[in-house]
């Protein structure tokens, strides 16, 4: 009886795995990047068949990367994909004794860019609006939502707050977080998400497991996971009758573009972001320039319509 081999993983070619290790170690990427550079290989490695990724070359990517839009993949996926697969050849060629690196000549399609959703102030307001709730579970969902609007956090950062290493200073009015690329980066808390965390603070010791060091926790005292707070917020989404869909990052789309429409003050914004490039901040400026040109076509004479 013949024994049918499963196909060969791409993490099982001995210079993939050298890369990922690079890549963990040296660069110190996040588990879900490098999970999404390990699938990106794995589907190059399904399209190449047996021939080993090194030997591939340039009019053999660019049918694969056609093969991506065939597949009618996302434009901002396939670019996720390629970038993966470029990270690859560039570090075999510059590593490894690769002649030359046959992704340079593969360009992937433009992706539209998509304005971030941010609710109006008036809509936050309402979404955060303390609950008369006195369980548990309410005061710390007031305390973690007001600090996602507060102070522009990304989801990842919340949960990975600790309690008692100073990252949080109330008395200064200041979180410090760690966000992509481990960078390091410390924003202001506002005085509603101070007086919200005050009050978590005073009952989390009869939620948090007694060595349990997260400043949130869920239902059993360990640390919330990612997947809770964005069930837990969407849900108050829904009881506030708000008609958009409010995730965590709405309410860090809410917090550049108020800020940005109030300051008008970019670098900062960045800055408060985390933004390792002003161009990723700068889709904020049109969400500015849609409220300008709404009042625009409201009081200018030759806008408005007969």
């Amino acid at each position: 009886m013949a024994i049918t081999r499963a196909p060969a993983m791409a993490s099982d070619d001995p210079q993939v795995a050298a890369w990922l290790d690079a890549l963990a170690h040296q660069r110190r990427l996040s588990q879900a990047t490098l999970a999404n550079y390990r699938h990106a290989l794995e589907r190059l490695r399904r399209m190449a068949g047996p021939a080993p990724l090194s030997r591939l070359h340039t009019p053999q990517l660019r049918r694969h990367a056609a093969q991506l839009r065939g597949e009618g993949l996302a434009p901002r996926t396939i670019a996720l994909t390629l970038s993966a697969w470029r990270g690859l050849y560039r570090w075999l060629a510059r590593h490894r004794g690769l002649a030359r690196n046959p992704m340079a000549g593969v360009r992937a399609p433009k992706a539209p860019r998509t304005l971030p959703k941010a609710l109006t102030p008036e809509a936050a307001s309402r979404l955060l609006e303390a609950a008369a709730e006195t369980s548990l579970d309410a005061i710390r969902d007031h305390a973690m939502f007001e600090l996602l609007y507060s102070s522009g956090l990304r989801l990842a950062e919340l949960v990975s707050l600790d309690a008692g290493d100073g990252a949080l200073d109330l008395r200064a009015g200041e979180v410090t977080v760690t966000g992509k690329g481990r960078k390091t980066r410390t924003v202001p808390v506002g005085s509603r998400a101070r007086e919200a965390l005050v009050r978590w603070m005073a009952v989390r010791s009869q939620l948090a497991k007694p060595d349990e060091p997260a400043l949130f926790v869920g239902a059993r005292g360990a640390r919330i996971a990612p997947g809770v707070v964005q069930v837990r917020l969407r849900r108050q989404g829904q009881r506030k009758g708000l008609e958009a869909k409010v995730h965590p990052h709405v309410l860090r789309h809410s917090f550049a573009s108020h800020v940005l429409q109030s300051s008008q003050d970019l670098r900062a914004v960045q800055e408060m972001l985390g933004h390792a490039s002003i161009s990723t901040t700068q889709v904020y400026t049109h969400l500015d320039f849609q409220a300008l040109a709404k009042v625009y076509d409201a009081a200018h004479p030759r806008a408005r319509k007969k």
